[in-house]
């Protein structure tokens, strides 16, 4: 076997490899995601609700989301038809990101969050 050959069958392993990880750890049961969770629901949500005042929580998830183990929490605020999506990272506690979620972007996740359940 050439050179370039072993090089394109490792580099084709490596892909294969990171696709089954990734796969395995979007399908991972919520009491795995909790077991590898350093910063608790509870925890996770004082952060995200600092980030918004007087929002109350809506929905909250364990999930992995672009890579990472993150609480994502909903908070809806009484004077607005939006949610605020927040993630805090499970591991550091940090937050991840934080995006604004018109009624329509909801409805859309919703939908898509159904049909990948299916």
């Amino acid at each position: 076997m050439t050179h370039s050959k072993r090089l394109t069958g490792v580099a084709l392993a490596l892909c294969l490899g990171l696709t089954a990880t990734g796969v395995m750890a979007s399908q991972a049961s919520p009491d795995a995601l909790k077991a590898r969770a350093k910063v608790t629901e509870a925890q996770a949500r004082t952060t995200a609700l600092a980030t918004v005042p007087g929002a109350t929580v809506q929905s909250a998830e364990l999930e992995i989301e672009n890579r990472k183990l993150v609480w994502s929490f909903d908070l809806k605020t009484p004077k607005s038809a939006d949610v605020m999506e927040v993630q805090v990272d499970a591991r550091t506690g940090r937050i991840v990101s934080r995006k604004t979620e018109t009624p329509v972007d909801q409805a859309k996740e919703a939908a898509a969050d159904k049909v990948t359940r299916h």
